[in-house]
């Protein structure tokens, strides 16, 4: 039996995608080392929900169905909303047996669950006026065009590579098994869920449906977490801490942040927007939404130090 909610800070872990591998069996032993630390988070009071991206996963399901559909005229291809539930179920087992684990190792007396999660998103947000993120495989201009004939989809060249499908990236309305996750959360499980930002569907008429598109997991978390008044959001990436004047002679760390000051900062273009920028964006909208928590970007390895304060970037309203 898993331990009832203990008397720990709530926290909500974002992991990123890259740093679970590109195959099933490198991702196998790279989730062990990253249970490892999140135990080292987790010990026996901390209520924890993990949830990771899914870039890479989700591409090679993507692409294998596609290859496969092309080649083989049996195999059906994917629709990208199925993909990304494929690969939320992978992942999650993955992840979940190592933490499960590792906390067995430790003879820590909690469990794991896996959710398979959707996020509700607007069917108005302008993201689905613009696609730009590509997912799938590359084709010619050739199979691009009448592969949009076919489907509808849109596709645009990508870097001189060849042309690819691309999809919205709106923002995430609701979590739809927020209930459920909480619910498990307060019994003390360690709760794997919204992976890859969770699968994105419309609600229409009170019922929800897929739809090909791609959330920001760091966003996706950011909404869980305030949404729960978690004590912590905790973005884990590459860095120790954040950077301004990163790559420069004059690099400097940041040990803490307000909202105001992380303004500045995006305004004077301080962060990458393919990389730290929507980690910093996506803590803004945590704090702002629940004032009294607070948002820590750091690596992996750091986590547990940096969530008993010794190190990492806290964000704070």
């Amino acid at each position: 039996m898993p331990y009832k909610k203990g008397k720990g800070p709530s926290v909500v872990i974002a992991l990123g995608g890259n740093a679970l591998g590109n195959t099933p069996q490198e991702q196998l032993e790279l989730v062990k080392d990253t249970a490892t630390h999140i135990v080292d988070m987790i010990g026996e009071g901390v209520n924890v929900v993990v949830s990771h991206g899914n870039g890479p996963q989700v591409g090679m399901i993507n692409n294998a169905f596609a290859y496969a559909a092309a080649n083989d005229g049996k195999t059906p291809e994917m629709p990208f909303p199925e993909a990304g539930a494929m690969s939320q179920g992978y992942i999650g087992y993955q992840l979940s047996q190592a933490i499960l684990n590792e906390l067995k190792e430790r003879g820590i007396m909690r469990s794991t669950a896996c959710i398979v999660t959707q996020t509700v998103v607007d069917a108005n947000d302008p993201a689905f006026q613009n696609p730009t993120k590509p997912v799938g495989a590359f084709l010619s201009e050739e199979e691009a065009k009448a592969k949009a004939d076919e489907t509808g989809w849109t596709f645009k060249e990508d870097a001189g590579r060849g042309w690819r499908q691309v999809v919205a990236s709106p923002k995430p309305v609701r979590i739809v098994e927020f209930d459920a996750i909480k619910d498990l959360m307060d019994d003390g499980y360690v709760v794997v869920s919204t992976g890859g930002g969770g699968v994105p569907v419309l609600e229409v008429d009170g019922k929800y449906q897929g739809v090909p598109a791609v959330i920001d997991k760091d966003r996706s978390s950011a909404k869980l977490a305030a949404d729960f008044h978690a004590d912590m959001l905790v973005i884990l990436t590459a860095v120790e801490k954040v950077c301004i004047n990163f790559g420069k002679p004059d690099q400097q760390e940041i040990s803490s942040m307000t909202v105001a000051e992380a303004r500045k900062y995006i305004d004077e273009g301080q962060f990458a927007p393919g990389s730290m920028l929507p980690k910093v964006e996506a803590c803004i909208e945590f704090v702002q939404a629940h004032p009294e928590g607070k948002a820590l970007i750091t690596s992996l390895e750091c986590a547990a130090e940096g969530l008993e304060g010794k190190t990492g970037t806290v964000i704070t309203a």
